[in-house]
């Protein structure tokens, strides 16, 4: 099969979208389909393989700042990589979103009318979609052009099919398991000796730190021998918790800047428990897929994108979103008793496996392949009814 992938974010910024948009081209490549993949960019992209399609500007969206094209006029330009490639699959990343996707769900099938359009919905936002409610009658037109959709979990088909009903194949995100359970990697430095927590992830409130810090403020009162591990990338909010710490002189937080992908699961290998109390809008929870590929104990928030990933006191611990004492006893609980952080870790480790990316890939493909077939039956059951028509036709005159 001849792919398109297509991102509606910038490229260059990692981000979860990206990351599965690489991941997945790398998987089907590695099973011989030829792949391309269409972003907008900041920066040229040294790659043959990667069309870059647009500028993005950042634009605030569900509480964070995402970087698109909003530039109407990329048509012409989709139309031609379209056209020359001539896909076999087109398949669309948050397929609704500005401007980028829509303009390929335009141009695919005035480029190749034998595609298949399919497109994956990643996103949940817990008080609902704003650019789905206003603008609903517009993109019911684009979104009748997908012949698949997809959700990355139940919790992410939920909130799409509030405003555009549909069947939708749910296929997580997938996880490089080996590369988070890989146990020759040297600890981060620095973090011997004591209880290690581990938050990765952004400093936006939607992401529940300030939960974390109060909750962390009683565990380590009540075990002083602990730390709370802090990465995530600069931003200001961040700049206003580690100042709020320092004021305070609240012990045993230490805020480490972003790390590469390459460098973060070290951080993991120096921790024993992971948390994540996010207060909403996750519609899976990939920060807490790699970190039970790397072998730690969770605790995180029971919303409905973890929960659809985590059962609670079987692979993880779920508590109360935004209570502090809650999350202050389940982090407690875990580092009094290692035993069973190590139990929820072996079961959490061998969970993940349904997340690995060779059994997401092969899920992907099959639904390439069984849409592919049913087109193919559907052209033919037309063309068979044409030549019928015209037989009719031919056989009266």
């Amino acid at each position: 099969m001849k792919i398109a992938l297509v991102s509606p974010y910038d490229w260059n910024t990692p981000g979860g979208v990206n990351s599965h948009v690489a991941h997945l081209a790398l998987e089907l490549r590695g099973r011989g389909h030829t792949v391309k993949i269409l972003a907008p960019a900041a920066q040229p992209v040294d790659d043959p393989d990667t069309v870059t399609i647009g500028r993005p500007l950042s634009v605030s969206a569900s509480g964070s700042v995402v970087r698109i094209s909003i530039n109407p006029r990329l048509g012409r330009q989709v139309k031609e990589v379209l056209t020359r490639e001539q896909f076999d699959v087109v398949h669309v990343h948050e397929p609704l979103m500005p401007v980028l996707p829509i303009q390929v769900l335009r141009q695919s099938r005035a480029a190749n009318p034998r595609v298949v359009n399919v497109g994956t919905f990643h996103a949940r936002k817990d008080g609902g979609n704003r650019l789905y409610a206003y603008g609903r009658r517009l993109l019911k037109r684009w979104f009748h052009e997908l012949d698949g959709k997809i959700a990355v979990s139940p919790p992410a088909s939920q909130y799409v099919e509030r405003y555009f009903r549909g069947y939708y194949n749910i296929i997580p995100n997938g996880i490089d398991v080996g590369h988070w359970s890989n146990r020759a990697l040297t600890p981060a430095p620095g973090f011997e000796d004591t209880t290690n927590i581990l938050y990765v992830g952004r400093a936006e409130k939607r992401k529940g730190l300030a939960v974390l810090i109060r909750a962390f403020g009683m565990v380590n009162a009540r075990n002083p021998e602990t730390r709370l591990v802090v990465v995530g990338p600069d931003s200001r909010a961040r700049r206003r918790y580690e100042a709020s710490v320092q004021r305070s002189g609240q012990r045993g937080i230490i805020f480490v800047p972003e790390q590469s992908y390459a460098e973060l699961p070290r951080f993991h290998r120096a921790c024993q428990i992971f948390c994540s109390p996010a207060l909403g809008n996750e519609s899976q929870g990939y920060v807490l897929l790699e970190a039970m590929a790397a072998g730690l104990p969770v605790v995180a928030s029971n919303i409905e994108g973890y929960a659809s990933v985590l059962t609670h006191e079987v692979d993880g611990v779920l508590v109360r979103p935004k209570d502090a004492m809650a999350l202050a006893d389940a982090l407690t609980a875990l580092v009094r008793d290692p035993r069973r952080g190590l139990e929820l870790a072996a079961t959490g480790r061998r969970h993940v496996e349904e997340y690995s990316w060779p059994r997401v890939a092969r899920r992907v493909i099959s639904y390439y392949e069984r849409l592919l077939d049913h087109q193919q039956t559907v052209q033919a059951s037309r063309r068979h009814a044409i030549d019928e028509r015209n037989e009719r036709l031919a056989a009266t005159t």
